[in-house]
């Protein structure tokens, strides 16, 4: 073992820092472009669909059927110039990971020609199987009927993997008696008891607050280790975590390296993880050194300012 890390140390030694190609000239002009915002909507959809479906954002009520049509194939049309070929309803199961259904834009027309399509009645409500989620003990397992249903106060978005960009539309998660079998119908549920305690006590000293939004900042603490260092460790192959070894030899007993300089061979990987959340309108906003091996924790603002929402997928 001991042979094996000094080998590893070669190695990282002969390591040489990468260049990362910039996203764009200012980050500013590749923000949310990967999101279905009112930008996008306004380009794509016809003025009044639009303002209706902004008024049952704001007021909470239903979404008609034509203006659901209206956003489908604003949506299908936005994602295809981007290269999207497939769409999923994307919701948060209570596994602790999110779930897609991915479903293609090919459809047949009544002459058997193959056309894109994507209507109204996909958007709202798709039916994956439901049998193999959490549910708390509130049905068998053979009940297999879950419902996904689209909350229009979150902006839809696209996913970028190798090969793919997949149109994500969020949503929430229900089984078939109602019961809520995800984490964002509770969250919205709570978000609407918030606000309208919020409001009420608002109105004490101004009349005119009608909204309170709700924000939601994170901080994500993350290690970087070499992959040199990481393979001569089973532990962390096998199991993502440390299980045996010593203590750092430099832990928070010094605090000389705290909000140190970033060390040059990690400046790509932070430019790297930042592309991607920038795309989609997540502001990472502060990186900085904490413990060693190398901590570096990332503060990312989830809200997506370019929405009018009291609530965020993340």
């Amino acid at each position: 073992m001991a042979i094996l890390r000094f080998k590893a140390l070669e190695l990282v030694d002969q390591r040489q820092p990468l260049t990362v190609k910039p996203l764009a000239a200012r980050r500013s002009d590749s923000f949310g472009q990967n999101v279905f915002n009112l930008e996008a909507m306004r380009a794509n959809m016809p003025g009044e669909y639009f303002k209706k479906l902004q008024a049952a954002v704001k007021h909470g009520s239903p979404v008609e059927r034509s203006v659901a049509d209206a956003v489908a194939a604003a949506m299908k049309t936005w994602a295809m110039a981007k290269g999207a070929t497939h769409y999923t309803h994307w919701f948060q199961p209570l596994t602790g990971a999110t779930a897609e259904k991915h479903d293609s834009f090919f459809d047949l027309n009544s002459d058997g020609r193959p056309i894109e399509n994507f209507k109204g009645s996909a958007l709202v409500q798709q039916e994956p199987d439901a049998s193999s989620f959490p549910n708390g003990g509130i049905r068998n397992t053979f009940e297999a009927r879950g419902y996904t249903a689209w909350d229009p106060t979150s902006p839809a978005f696209i996913i970028e993997t190798v090969g793919a960009k997949t149109l994500c539309i969020p949503t929430i998660f229900v089984a078939y008696t109602g019961e809520a079998l995800d984490y964002k119908a509770p969250l919205l549920k709570s978000l609407a008891v918030l606000e309208k305690a919020a409001v009420d006590v608002c109105q004490y000293f101004d009349k005119d607050v009608q909204r309170v939004n709700t924000t939601l900042g994170i901080e994500q603490e993350y290690f970087l280790v070499d992959k040199a260092l990481y393979d001569a460790r089973p532990d962390l192959v096998m199991t993502g975590r440390t299980l045996f070894g010593h203590a750092p030899a430099k832990g928070q007993q010094l605090e000389d390296h705290y909000f140190g300089s970033i060390p040059p061979a990690c400046m790509p990987s932070c430019s790297t993880s930042r592309k991607k959340p920038t795309r989609s309108a997540f502001r990472c906003v502060r990186v900085t050194m904490r413990w060693l091996p190398i901590s570096l924790s990332a503060r990312l603002l989830l809200r997506m300012p370019t929405w009018p929402s009291t609530t965020t997928s993340c």
